[in-house]
C-alpha cells in the first residue's frame, strides 16, 4: 500500500506539472537558405532549430511543428514546407514540395513559425513562438547551351591591309546566373584560315588578304558559356575580299620648299582625295600653318617697330610707357626684361610686384579723349603651353595691363585697359567728376591662346575701334556700371595693374613705389608679357596703315575661288594660319585643294621650317563603315633669301688735313663722298652656256637700310678734346633716331640709301684748340633688318699736318710724344737740313728715332723712364721734316747725306710701321705745308 501510494503521489505530480506549460518556443528572427534547381533541400544559415523553457518536460519542452506562412509575394508558403527531425532538440528542415526554376524566379521570401506540443499527446493549450523571415536563393544549374544571334555573318574587307575588327558575332545564353549565362570565350573550329577572334567576338585578320589568291573565306565559329556548355548551333562567318583599293590623300608632299619673292606658290598642286568608292555626302579638310615661333606669332616685317611705322606711312607722335631703362626712362629699370628675335626689348610681369609707374612728365603729353593705344601682349609669361579649351577662360581675376588718368584742360578722364579670361574689356569715365564709365567688351580667343598678338586700340570717345594682328573687332557689349567708383582726379599712369581705391591706399610720393608696400597698393596685376606699348595722343590710326603695321605677311590663302565648285566652302581665319575647306562632291573638293596656296609678301622672309597639318574628315550614309583618315603632317621650308651686299665705298682710306681745319667749329667732314651701293646676289645657270659649276650674278636694286654706326677705333673720343658732329637738322626731317656717345655715333631708322648718304657726308670731327694728334681712326658701317645684313667695315685714318713754324716755336727734344712731330713740306726740309752739321743731323735722328720705339712700346716707355738720358739741360733744335723723312724712307737728293740716311735706315729696319707706309701717300700733298 505504501509503494502504491508512492506512485500514484508521483503521477500525481507529474500530471500537475504538465498542465504548467508556461513558455514559447523560441527560433531566429531571420534565415538565409540556398537550394539548388535539381534538390529540393534547402540550406539554412543559421540551422532551424526551437528551443523552449519548458524542456525538459513532456509535451510542453518539446516541439512537434514548424508551419510556413506567406511571404511578402503571396506564394512563399505553397512551394516550401518545414518539418521536425528531432522534437526534443527542435531540429527542423525546410525543403521545396515541388522542383525550382532559377529561370522563372530566382528568390523566394516566406515567414515560419514553431509551437511545441502543448499539455499532453493531443497537443491541448500547445505555445507558437514568433514568425520568422525565411529567404532562399535558388542556385543556377548550368542546363542552357549558348545560342547564337545570327546563323551567318558576312563582311568585305579591302585586301593588303591588317584590321583590328572585320565583323563581330555574338551568342547568348539562357541560364539566370552571370557563371553560366555568360559567354567565356568564343572559337574558330575551322582550321587554318587566317582569322583569330577574341572573347567579345570581334574577329580580325592575321595577315594581309590577297583577293587573287582567295576571294572569300568561309568558317565556322562555336562558342562556350563559363559552365563550359558549348553552343547549340555553330555559326557561319564569310569575309569577300575586296580588290586593292588604298582610301585618302594621294600625292602629299611631306616637304614643300619656298623661296623668297616667289609670291604664292600651291602647297598640294597633285594631292586628291581618294574613297575607294564609298559613298561620301560631307567632306571637310583643315589646313593648318604653324608659325607661332617666328618673331611674334608670324613672319612680319623685321625692322624695329618704330621703322616700320615710318615705312607704313603712320603718324608720328607716339610715346612710348615702357621704354628701354635709361638714366632719362628709369621707371622700367626694374621691370625683368627677355630676349626677341627682333630688336623690341620685351618686359615681363608677375601679377603682383612687376608695376611701371609712368612719370608725370610723360603723362602730361598724353591728354584728350583721341588716342590710340598699342601694344603687343603674350598672357601668361615666357615658359608657357598653350591652354586647352577646358582652361581657357577659367581664370577668375581680372588683370589690368593699362591704367591711366590724365588731364585734360579743366577736367580730368579716366581709362583701363583689362583682360579676364578670354575677354578683354576697356573702362573709359569721359569725365571722373561728372559722366559714368562706359565698358567696351570684346571676347576673344586671341587674348587667352598664350600666343603673341598686337593689340591696337583707337579711341575717338564715344567710338571704340580694336584691331587685333591687323583684323578689326567690334565691341561685343556696350553698357554703363554705376558701381565703380569714380578715380581721383589726379593725373597718372600705371603699366601691368591698376591703384587700390583712394580710401584703401596711401599717397603716392614723387610718382614712386615705397620699397616693400606694391602689393598693398596695387590690384589687378597682369601676368605676361608686353612690349611696345605706346600711346599717340590725337587722331587715330586709319584701318590701312595699321593693318600694315602688324598684319602677318605669310599665311595660307585660296588661288582662285571662282574656281570652287557647286557647294564649295572656303574660309580662313584672320591670321591666314587655318584654312578650312569643305565640300560634298570628291571631284570639286580635289580640285579646290590644289588651289591652296603659302604666300609670303616679304622679300627677306625669315627662312625656317613651318609645320603643316592636314585633317579630314568624312560622312557617309553608312556611319559604322565610313572611312577614317589620319592627320598628316609635313612641314614647309623657307630657303634662306639671296644675301644683300651692302657696299660702302668713296671714302679713305686716308684722310689727311692741316690741323687747324679740324679746330674750327665745322671741323672736317670724315664721309664726304661716301656712295652706298646695295644689290642682290643671285646663282645663274652657267650649264647651258657650256661652262662648268655655277656662277653669282649681282643686281643692284633699291634698299632701304635701318643704321649706321661710326665708331672711333682704338681709346675712345676725349669730349674735352674731340667730337663727332652730325647735321641734327637733316636727323630730325627725316625722323631718324641718333645716339651719339664717346663711343660710338649711331643713327637708326628705316630709310633710302641716299637719306643715309647726305647724313653720313654730313659727318664731321672737330678738334679742340691745341688738341692735335698724330693720326685718328674710325670705322663705318651700315645694316638693315635689325643687324641680319651687314655692309662692309670702312676704315678711314685721319692724319693732322701741322705748319712748320707752329712745330719749331714749341719742339724740343724734351718733348718725346710722337704725335707732336708731324711733317712739312719738302722744299722746307732741305732748306734746313743744309744749315746743319751731319754729325747733329745724325744725333738728332737716333734720337728721335729711339723716341718713335718707346711710343710704339706703349706701357715699356714708362717702365723704361728712369733710365733715359737726361737732357733738361741740353736744348737742341732739330729739323722735324728729317725725321719724318726718316720714317718714311723717302731718299733725299741732298749732296752727301743719301747714303748716310739709307745706312742708319738699314741699321734700324723695324722702325718702319704702318703710320710711313700710310704718310707715304700724302707725302706728295704734305710738302706743300
Amino acid at each position: 500500500m505504501n509503494v502504491l501510494s508512492f506512485f500514484l503521489l508521483c503521477l500525481t505530480s507529474v500530471a500537475s506539472s504538465n498542465k504548467a506549460n508556461k513558455h514559447k518556443p523560441w527560433i531566429e528572427t531571420e534565415y538565409q537558405g540556398i537550394v539548388m534547381e535539381n534538390d529540393n533541400t534547402v540550406l539554412l544559415n543559421p540551422p532551424l532549430f526551437a528551443l523552449d523553457k519548458d524542456a525538459p518536460l513532456h509535451y510542453a519542452g518539446e516541439i512537434c511543428g514548424f508551419r510556413v506562412h506567406n511571404g511578402p509575394s503571396g506564394s512563399g508558403s505553397v512551394q516550401f514546407e518545414a518539418v521536425v527531425l528531432d522534437r526534443s532538440t527542435g531540429e527542423g528542415l525546410v525543403r521545396s514540395k515541388e522542383p525550382l526554376d532559377c529561370e522563372s524566379q530566382r528568390e523566394h521570401s516566406f515567414t515560419i513559425q514553431a509551437y511545441d506540443c502543448g499539455e499532453g499527446p493531443d497537443g491541448v493549450n500547445s505555445k507558437k513562438s514568433h514568425k520568422a523571415t525565411v529567404h532562399v536563393r535558388v542556385n543556377d544549374v548550368n542546363e542552357f547551351s549558348p545560342v547564337f544571334v545570327e546563323r551567318r555573318y558576312e563582311a568585305s574587307v579591302p585586301e593588303g591591309r591588317l584590321f583590328d575588327r572585320i565583323v563581330r558575332v555574338e551568342a547568348l545564353d539562357a541560364d539566370c546566373s552571370p557563371q553560366y549565362s555568360q559567354i567565356c570565350f568564343y572559337d574558330i573550329i575551322t582550321p587554318n584560315v587566317p582569322f583569330a577572334i577574341d572573347n567579345d567576338g570581334n574577329i580580325k585578320n592575321t595577315e594581309p588578304l590577297d583577293s587573287k589568291r582567295q576571294r572569300v573565306h568561309t568558317f565556322w565559329v562555336t562558342a562556350f558559356d563559363c559552365g563550359k556548355n558549348r553552343a547549340q548551333a555553330d555559326a557561319q562567318v564569310v569575309v569577300t575580299v575586296k580588290p586593292s583599293c588604298k582610301p585618302g590623300w594621294i600625292g602629299w608632299a611631306k616637304r614643300v620648299e619656298y623661296t623668297p619673292g616667289s609670291g604664292s606658290i600651291p602647297l598640294f598642286p597633285s594631292l586628291h582625295l581618294e574613297t575607294c568608292e564609298e559613298t561620301v555626302w560631307n567632306i571637310q579638310a583643315t589646313v593648318e600653318l604653324q608659325t607661332g615661333h617666328i618673331g611674334k606669332g608670324c613672319d612680319r616685317d623685321s625692322y624695329s617697330d618704330r621703322s616700320v611705322r615710318r615705312l607704313c606711312g603712320a603718324v608720328r607722335g607716339e610715346v612710348d610707357l615702357l621704354p628701354p631703362p635709361s638714366p632719362a626712362a628709369n621707371w622700367t629699370s626694374a621691370l625683368p626684361t627677355l630676349p626677341s628675335s627682333d630688336s623690341s626689348l620685351v618686359f615681363s610681369f608677375n601679377g603682383s610686384t612687376h608695376v611701371a609707374v609712368v612719370p608725370n612728365s610723360v603723362v602730361t603729353t598724353l591728354s584728350g579723349d583721341h588716342f590710340t593705344l598699342q601694344l603687343w601682349i603674350r598672357r601668361g609669361g615666357a615658359n608657357i603651353q598653350p591652354t586647352t579649351p577646358q582652361t581657357r577662360g577659367s581664370r577668375k581675376e581680372e588683370e589690368t595691363i593699362v591704367c591711366s588718368t590724365v588731364k585734360n584742360d579743366d577736367s580730368f578722364s579716366h581709362y583701363s585697359l583689362s583682360v579676364h579670361g578670354c575677354r578683354l574689356s576697356l573702362f573709359y569715365w569721359p569725365d571722373v567728376s561728372a559722366a559714368r564709365p562706359v565698358k567696351f567688351l570684346w571676347k576673344l580667343e586671341q587674348v587667352c591662346d598664350s600666343e603673341w598678338h598686337h593689340l591696337s586700340l583707337s579711341v575717338q570717345f564715344p567710338s571704340v575701334t580694336l584691331y587685333v594682328d591687323g583684323v578689326t573687332f567690334d565691341p561685343a557689349l556696350i553698357h554703363d556700371n554705376g558701381a565703380i567708383p569714380n578715380p581721383l582726379p589726379r593725373q597718372r599712369m600705371l603699366i601691368g595693374a591698376c591703384w587700390e581705391p583712394e580710401e584703401k591706399q596711401k599717397e603716392i610720393v614723387n610718382n614712386t613705389i615705397p620699397e616693400g608696400k606694391d602689393s598693398v597698393r596695387y590690384v589687378g596685376g597682369y601676368h605676361g608679357l608686353l612690349s611696345g606699348v605706346t600711346v599717340r595722343p590725337g587722331s587715330v590710326e586709319p584701318h590701312s596703315v595699321v593693318e600694315c603695321l602688324y598684319a602677318c605677311r605669310e599665311g595660307l590663302d585660296f588661288g582662285d575661288l571662282e574656281t570652287l565648285g557647286s557647294g564649295m566652302k572656303v574660309h580662313v581665319n584672320p591670321s591666314q594660319s587655318v584654312l578650312v575647306l569643305e565640300g560634298d562632291d570628291i571631284e570639286s573638293f580635289n580640285r579646290a585643294v590644289q588651289q591652296v596656296t603659302y604666300r609670303n609678301s616679304l622679300r627677306f622672309a625669315t627662312p625656317g621650317v613651318r609645320p603643316l597639318k592636314l585633317t579630314t574628315s568624312l560622312r557617309c550614309f553608312n556611319e559604322e563603315s565610313c572611312l577614317s583618315l589620319k592627320q598628316l603632317e609635313g612641314y614647309l621650308v623657307v630657303l634662306q633669301p639671296d644675301a644683300p651686299q651692302i657696299s660702302l665705298s668713296g671714302v679713305g682710306p686716308h684722310l689727311a688735313r692741316p690741323a687747324p681745319e679740324f679746330e674750327d667749329p665745322q671741323g672736317v667732314a670724315l664721309f664726304l663722298e661716301l656712295r652706298i651701293v646695295c644689290s642682290l646676289s643671285h646663282a645663274v645657270n652657267t650649264a647651258a652656256q657650256g661652262m662648268e659649276g655655277g656662277a653669282l650674278m649681282s643686281d643692284a636694286v633699291a634698299h632701304t637700310l635701318d643704321g649706321c654706326e661710326v665708331q672711333p677705333l682704338g681709346e675712345e673720343l676725349n669730349p674735352e678734346r674731340e667730337e663727332l658732329l652730325v647735321d641734327m637738322e637733316l636727323v630730325r626731317e627725316r625722323g631718324l633716331e641718333i645716339i651719339n656717345t664717346t663711343a660710338y655715333i649711331a643713327i637708326t631708322g628705316a630709310e633710302s640709301i641716299s637719306v643715309y648718304e647726305d647724313v653720313l657726308r654730313s659727318v664731321h670731327y672737330r678738334l679742340a684748340k691745341g688738341s692735335a694728334r698724330f693720326e685718328r681712326r674710325f670705322r663705318l658701317s651700315c645694316s638693315e633688318m635689325n643687324g641680319r645684313y651687314t655692309s662692309n667695315e670702312l676704315t678711314l685714318e685721319v692724319n693732322f699736318l701741322h705748319s712748320l713754324d707752329r712745330e719749331l716755336s714749341g719742339h724740343t727734344l724734351s718733348n718725346p710724344h710722337r704725335n707732336s712731330v708731324v711733317p712739312g713740306a719738302a722744299t722746307v726740309i732741305i732748306m734746313v737740313c743744309v744749315g746743319f752739321l751731319v754729325v747733329m743731323v745724325i744725333l738728332g735722328v737716333f734720337r728721335i728715332r729711339s723716341i718713335h720705339r718707346r711710343g710704339e712700346g706703349a706701357g715699356d716707355g714708362a717702365k723704361e723712364g728712369g733710365n733715359q738720358w737726361d737732357d733738361s739741360a741740353l736744348t737742341i733744335i732739330v729739323n722735324p721734316m728729317e725725321s719724318y723723312e726718316s720714317r718714311m724712307g723717302i731718299s733725299a737728293d741732298t749732296e752727301g747725306e743719301g747714303e748716310e740716311e739709307e745706312e742708319e735706315a738699314a741699321e734700324s729696319p723695324e722702325d718702319t710701321s704702318d703710320d710711313q707706309r700710310i704718310i707715304k701717300k700724302e707725302a706728295k700733298d704734305a710738302r706743300r705745308y
